[in-house]
């Protein structure tokens, strides 16, 4: 009971603003990182910043940092900051680390190292997020109110328009006019095994698909959730475990990935094509030393219908290109 009265006393407040930092008052291990994914208008760049925070149980390994991502030569880089150097504000999403800006509006960055040279600035246009409401503060929905969990999710935008350009050692990536991607994630660790994929890259702005299937520890036991939501014509369709949609058919290959997710009103077919990966560094409870691996050029087939005079009727079907894929460890629910 303490625990439950020392998490909403402090907590409240952040539940209704998952973007912003939860972890000021937090002992470890704690991470929290948000996730900037940008692709160029004709799809030749894409990048995916991550700049986060881990505090280690022991805080010996505790610091801030900054991830870097190419798409296009399959580099990944990770920059550690001491934890000082990591600012934020309450009650809203603007990072700052070392310098380098991270908000809803902009990302700005300044880094020179041995290993990377990278500057620039990106504006972003109107987000298309997720609602926050009392009863479901955002993707994890009344979740979100539960405390102790292992990991929380959060999506600043499923969609928007990008203005700008970073210099990445000596190549300018120009993203004026391309696409962007908004999520975070914060707790102690990540899941031991998970699903993760996006695409806004459909040929139409305003659609995007965003989807997370995760191994969920819970009361000693686990059980296999799914976060997912398709937006289409800047409308938001969710289907999650907590709305009573059902995952059905959820086959993994080496090759692709392929289900289908239902509720009485709607249906979503997905087909992914999986595609070369590139080594992230992810929290555990002890280190930020797990390695996955996420590409950026994987695509996503989607078939979407709706129930009208109880028929399925197809809205949309298409490909989502340069799709943000990663497949790390093996789920129940798979064949």
């Amino acid at each position: 009971m303490g625990k439950i009265v020392e998490y909403y006393k402090y907590d409240l407040r952040r539940v209704m603003y998952p973007l912003a930092y939860h972890g000021a008052q937090k002992a470890g291990p704690f991470f929290e990182g948000w996730y900037f994914k940008m692709i160029s208008a004709d799809g030749k760049q894409r990048i995916s910043i991550i700049p986060g925070i881990y505090t280690s149980k022991e805080a010996v390994d505790s610091h801030s940092f900054i991830q870097v991502m190419d798409g296009v030569d399959g580099s990944s880089r990770y920059i550690r900051y001491p934890a000082s150097d990591f600012c934020f504000p309450p009650k809203k999403m603007d990072i700052s680390i070392a310098g380098n800006k991270f908000s809803r509006d902009k990302i700005v960055l300044n880094i020179q190292t041995k290993e990377i040279d990278v500057s620039g600035e990106v504006l972003f246009g109107e987000l298309s997020g997720w609602p926050v409401r009392f009863f479901s503060p955002g993707v994890m929905g009344w979740y979100a109110w539960v405390p102790g969990m292992e990991c929380y999710h959060g999506i600043a935008s499923m969609d928007h328009q990008l203005d700008g350009s970073i210099r990445l050692d000596k190549r300018v990536m120009d993203f004026t006019g391309g696409r962007g991607y908004i999520e975070k994630d914060w707790g102690r660790a990540m899941p031991r095994a998970w699903i993760w994929m996006q695409s806004n890259h459909f040929g139409r702005a305003e659609t995007g698909v965003s989807i997370s299937i995760a191994e969920i520890p819970w009361e000693k036991r686990s059980f296999d959730g799914f976060l997912a939501g398709f937006l289409f014509d800047g409308k938001l369709y969710r289907f999650t475990t907590y709305t009573g949609a059902r995952i059905k058919g959820l086959s993994v290959t080496g090759k692709e990935i392929q289900f289908s997710i239902e509720d009485r009103t709607k249906k979503i077919y997905v087909s992914a094509k999986r595609a070369q990966g590139i080594n992230l560094q992810a929290p555990t409870v002890v280190q930020m030393d797990r390695r996955i691996m996420e590409t950026l050029s994987a695509e996503i087939g989607i078939q979407f219908l709706e129930k009208r005079d109880r028929k399925w009727n197809e809205v949309f079907s298409g490909t989502g290109k340069y799709a943000g894929l990663e497949v790390v460890g093996t789920l129940r629910t798979s064949t």
